[in-house]
């Protein structure tokens, strides 16, 4: 197999088969990630996914999901991944889901009767790294896109079928503009019909301009306490009929799962209890031993 670096998937999608189709990440300027910071952004060559689908088909012939990596697959136009397309559907033809991780920017290249064939072909599910619905935010961690850019390409996806994941990332707007990030976030996330909502906390990595921002003095990050109150005024405020996730904020309870509706009221009562009763330094220890998103 053709992995040209670091394996970076969705943990929450089936773990096998993977299939590389670019390298790197298109926009490579968010101020809180070092993932592809030193990989030029790249299509893989033709002739290596097809040496990968011949192994895949040799090992695994029944699969009926795939995961496309790199960072954001779907930044390719609707020509250039109909081929491949085309190519996972002959060499593994009980295909049934197949997932990528993109951008919203990745949705504006294509036209909702593009996305309904890429749905024909198996691309059914995709996760979009949203990060904030609030543009002061989005700006200032140089996401390229704003609020309604957000809106706009989540309701093409609706059209064509298409069903996605959006994010939060937790405490990303720092200690001023916290409220701001959380309410307005929510206010994007309930105009949009997500079938999964994810939330991360914040770790300020090495290399990251954010965390030279921070030690400048000219970002100021949450405490642990205050990254749960975000998450708490975050859940309060969303209205989605999706299921909910937690990832990397880390906590005492468990915020997984699906009906975000009917559990909503107890999702709230278990961070309060957190915020009052939570070990704290613990929670920020194990954010301070991690060494990637």
């Amino acid at each position: 197999m053709h992995f040209t670096g670091t394996v970076y998937r969705n943990p929450y999608w089936p773990t096998w088969p993977l299939l590389e189709i670019t390298q790197g990440c298109t926009h490579n300027r968010c101020k809180f990630c070092t993932m592809y910071r030193d990989v030029p952004f790249r299509m893989s060559p033709l002739e290596w996914i097809e040496e990968d689908l011949k192994e895949l088909a040799g090992c695994d012939p029944d699969a009926r999901t795939i995961q496309l990596l790199s960072a954001n697959p779907l930044a390719l136009t609707y020509e250039k991944l109909e081929p491949i397309l085309v190519m996972i559907n002959k060499y593994l033809p009980k295909i049934e889901y197949i997932y990528a991780s993109t951008r919203v920017t990745d949705i504006r290249n294509k036209t909702v009767e593009e996305l309904k064939k890429m749905k024909k072909l198996g691309v059914r599910e995709i996760s979009l790294g949203v990060e904030s619905g609030d543009d002061p935010t989005l700006d200032r961690i140089n996401k390229g896109y704003h609020a309604a850019d957000i809106l706009e390409q989540c309701h093409k996806l609706e059209e064509a079928g298409i069903d996605y994941w959006m994010t939060f990332l937790n405490g990303v707007a720092g200690r001023e503009h916290s409220r701001e990030h959380a309410i307005n976030s929510a206010k994007i996330f309930n105009q949009c019909k997500p079938m999964l909502v994810g939330t991360g906390g914040l770790t300020l990595f090495p290399g990251t301009p954010l965390l030279e921002e921070a030690e400048r003095g000219e970002f100021d990050p949450l405490s642990e306490k205050e990254m749960l109150e975000e998450l708490k005024l975050f859940v309060e405020n969303l209205t989605c009929d999706c299921s909910f996730i937690t990832h990397h904020t880390i906590s005492g309870v468990n915020l997984t799962g699906p009906d975000f509706l009917a559990h909503k009221e107890k999702i709230v009562a278990a961070l309060d209890r957190e915020i009052k009763n939570g070990d704290l330094d613990r929670m920020a220890a194990i954010r301070r031993s991690k060494r990637t998103l």
